[in-house]
């Protein structure tokens, strides 16, 4: 709930200070509308602000979805067979270094401007961090504990599966509270580069005819997504690895400090 308090009078803050700048120096409407127009425009457009909003949802609920899981069996993949991940390792890398705008015409030109190339762009965004994260945690596995593993009758496919596994899970955690904002980067991206639906559209139809507050509108109903994923995978994270309790520290004033020694 704090988190959510800070959020809100944080975006407050941003609100009064760009009307406040609107008001005093009074930029032709096209160039920046002031917060109060771009609350008109979604309310004026609710319907249509909705049925795009579903469209670029869907998007990002599927690329989360299938950036994930490839994300996790790649990270599982080269602990498992480390011969093949040291060759595949590079390629991921490779592929990750290339910038996002580079490949989605690529992607649109194979899978076409329909949902498809949508949701691979969300995944190739989320994909890496995830494998990452989840390849790393796998590595970091205490040596103690697999050499006491292999002191039973335990496979190394057991002692991964059993005992890195779960070990690694809240580095996936980790993996999944950076990877989750950038589904929608990935979805919107698709839309500019070609599609028929979605706010990345509804910005870019919107820019070309200099219908700035309808722009806002939709970098506004896309701010709330995102904060709504990012709220959803902290929500959901814990539950991967419930035996490892997240604590907050908070740090005392020195008066307190020297109560509490």
């Amino acid at each position: 709930m704090r988190a959510v308090r800070v959020t809100g009078l944080g975006l407050l803050f941003i609100l009064l200070a760009w009307q406040a700048l609107v008001w005093i120096v009074a930029p032709p409407p096209y160039m920046l509308p002031s917060p109060l127009a771009v609350a008109e425009t979604l309310v004026a457009r609710r319907a249509f602000l909705f049925e795009q909003s579903l469209v670029t949802l869907l998007e990002i609920a599927l690329g989360l979805l299938f950036g994930t899981l490839a994300g996790v069996a790649a990270g599982f993949a080269v602990v498992a067979w480390p011969r093949a991940g040291a060759f595949a390792w590079p390629q991921l890398l490779i592929l990750q270094s290339m910038p996002v705008f580079a490949l989605a015409p690529l992607l649109v030109l194979w899978f076409g401007f329909g949902l498809t190339s949508k949701v691979v762009m969300a995944s190739l965004v989320i994909f890496f961090p995830i494998a990452s994260a989840f390849a790393d945690g796998l590595r970091r596995t205490d040596p103690d504990l697999l050499d006491a593993t292999a002191m039973t009758d335990a496979s190394p496919m057991q002692a991964l599966w059993h005992v890195r596994v779960p070990l690694a899970m809240p580095s996936l955690v980790t993996g999944l509270r950076v990877a989750a904002p950038f589904a929608p980067l990935g979805a919107v991206i698709g839309e500019w580069v070609g599609a028929s639906g979605g706010l990345g559209f509804v910005m870019l139809q919107a820019n070309a005819r200099m219908q700035t507050d309808l722009c806002f509108a939709a970098l506004a109903i896309l701010a709330v997504l995102t904060l709504s994923l990012r709220a959803l995978v902290d929500e959901f994270a814990p539950h991967l690895a419930p035996w490892a309790r997240e604590s907050a520290v908070h740090i005392l004033p020195p008066s307190r400090q020297r109560i509490a020694s």
